[in-house]
C-alpha cells in the first residue's frame, strides 16, 4: 500500500513544529521494532502528541496508526487524510470498532498507539487508564511499550477548566519523547493489573521526564503547564479529577502523586 499520504503528512508536521519552535528529541528508540507489531501506550499532554510521537518513531522508520477521537474525521479532506493513513477512529461511546480495527493492524504487523488516557488531564499526571493497550498486547502478543511525550503542553494543551484548549505561542520550546522498555502481556493476564502496571510505569517516566531541569519552571514563574505536587500551578490531581471526563470503566489510579502534595 503506497504511503504517500503519511509521507506528505510528516513533512507538514515538521513544517508545523518548526513554525511552532518546538524541538523534538528522543530517547529509548531502541526499544520500537524496527519491524512487526508494536503497541504503543502514550500519556497524553497535548493537541501536539500525534505529531510529537511519530516524529520520534521516524528514527525507527516506523509509520505509527494512531487511535484518534472519531470527531476528527468530520473534516471532509482531514477525514479521508485518516483513511488513507491507516489511522483508527474512536467513538468513547461504542469503542468496539475502534479495537477490532486496531488488532486488526497488529495481526498485518503495524505499529498501533494507544493513548489509554483517553483525553487530557489538565493536572498533567497519569489520570485513569483503558484497559485497551493491554488487551490488544495480550490478544495479539504484540510487546507493549510505554511511551511519554513533555513540552507540548507548553503549546498547546487544555485549559485549566479542562476544556477549551489553551494556546501559547511564545518562545520556542524543547519536547522529550522517551520509550521504555517492552512489556508482555501473558495469555490470561489480568487486564486490570497489567493496566495498573502500565500506570505505574508512565508515572515513573513521566516524572523523571518533568523534574529535568531544562522542563521546571523559573524561580517565581507561574507554571500553570506544570503539575502542582512537583511545584507548579495546574489544577492538583484531585481537582482535576472533577474536571477529567473519563469513562466509567477506566481502571482508577493507583499510581501518581499521594494523598499530600510534595512541597
Amino acid at each position: 500500500m503506497s504511503e504517500g499520504w503519511y509521507r506528505l503528512a510528516t513533512g507538514l508536521g515538521r513544517v508545523v513544529l518548526r513554525l511552532l519552535g518546538i524541538t523534538v528529541r528522543w530517547r529509548g528508540e531502541e526499544h520500537v521494532p524496527r519491524t512487526g507489531p508494536v503497541v504503543l501506550a502514550c500519556v497524553h499532554g497535548s493537541f501536539l502528541d500525534f505529531l510529537l510521537v511519530e516524529r520520534a518513531a521516524l528514527a525507527r522508520g516506523r509509520l505509527v496508526r494512531f487511535l484518534c477521537r472519531h470527531d476528527v474525521w468530520r473534516a471532509p479532506v482531514v477525514g479521508t487524510a485518516m483513511d488513507r493513513m491507516r489511522h483508527v477512529p474512536v467513538d468513547r461511546a461504542a469503542p468496539a470498532a475502534a479495537y477490532l480495527r486496531a488488532r486488526r493492524l497488529l495481526e498485518q504487523g503495524e505499529a498501533v498507539c494507544v493513548f489509554p488516557e483517553a483525553g487530557i488531564s489538565p493536572s498533567f499526571t497519569v489520570r485513569a487508564l483503558m484497559r485497551g493497550a493491554a488487551a490488544l498486547a495480550r490478544e495479539t502478543g504484540a510487546p507493549l511499550v510505554p511511551v511519554v511525550v513533555w513540552g507540548g503542553q507548553r503549546v498547546l494543551t487544555v485549559g485549566r477548566d479542562g476544556r477549551r484548549p489553551r494556546l501559547d505561542l511564545r518562545g520556542s520550546h524543547l519536547v522529550d519523547v522517551r520509550f521504555g522498555s517492552p512489556s508482555t502481556v501473558p495469555e490470561g493476564a489480568d487486564l486490570v493489573a497489567a493496566t495498573e502496571a502500565l500506570g505505574r510505569t508512565l508515572t515513573t517516566m513521566l516524572e523523571s521526564v518533568q523534574r529535568l531541569p531544562v522542563h521546571r519552571p523559573r524561580d517565581g514563574e507561574h507554571a500553570p503547564w506544570y503539575p502542582a505536587h512537583l511545584g507548579g500551578h495546574a489544577p492538583d490531581r484531585w481537582t482535576a479529577d472533577v474536571l477529567d471526563d473519563v469513562p466509567r470503566s477506566a481502571v482508577r489510579p493507583t499510581w501518581g502523586p499521594s494523598a499530600h502534595p510534595l512541597p
